[in-house]
């Protein structure tokens, strides 16, 4: 086993915290960008005619 620490292997609660916070406030806000918007824009890499990503409120 590789004795390598990752990013994964620690964790800050109160980082962790601060972004539940910011994401709960974003919510709150409706300031989201909805899955089949992702789902078009993710389609669209690799093609000839890829989407810009999507925008809040898409």
């Amino acid at each position: 086993m590789d004795p390598r620490k990752t990013l994964f292997d620690s964790v800050d609660p109160e980082a962790e915290a601060a972004a539940d916070a910011r994401a709960e406030a974003d919510v709150e806000a409706g300031r989201l960008v909805s899955h089949d918007a992702v789902k078009r824009w993710v389609r669209s890499w690799g093609t000839d005619e890829p989407l810009s990503r999507p925008l809040i409120g898409d």
